[in-house]
């Protein structure tokens, strides 16, 4: 009678390891490629929502930003922030660079309130490094408090 067996090419992979084969074998090559930071996902806007009876305050965390990189849009109860910023390509002659770690691309964050906002009367600060809203609720307080029967 004829075995069929089926036959994993992970498994396959992990089968060819010889257990008489050098352990510092199993992991040549390991740790030699160049650094790279293109892989890694972009930094996410760090935020605090705080609210009282008629307003939210929205305070972004957005390091290394310049006021006029940041986007913030407000439609209905959605607000989105958004920065970019672009690599400066300055190097100057006999110069090379080494190491460059300082982020370079776009970032976004976007999130829902608990009411609508009132967009004509909202308005944005940044400073430092931290954005911050006041995004007035509209019609004022929107919670009610239902009687329990």
């Amino acid at each position: 009678m004829l075995n069929i067996i089926p036959r994993s090419p992970l498994l396959s992979s992990i089968a060819r390891i010889d257990p008489f084969t050098n352990v510092d074998e199993w992991f040549k090559g390991f740790g030699t490629r160049p650094f790279s930071m293109e892989s890694e996902t972009p930094s996410l806007i760090k935020i605090d929502i705080s609210e009282n009876d008629t307003t939210y305050t929205v305070r972004a965390e957005i390091p290394g930003m310049k006021k006029q990189d940041v986007k913030v849009q407000v439609d209905g109860n959605r607000v989105s922030i958004s920065a970019e910023t672009k690599q400066e390509k300055e190097e100057k002659e006999g110069e090379r660079v080494i190491c460059r770690e300082l982020y370079q691309g776009s970032s976004s964050r976007s999130f829902t309130l608990g009411s609508d906002v009132d967009e004509n009367k909202s308005h944005a600060k940044f400073e430092n490094g931290v954005l911050e809203l006041t995004l007035p609720k509209k019609n004022g307080k929107t919670a009610k408090q239902l009687e329990i029967k």
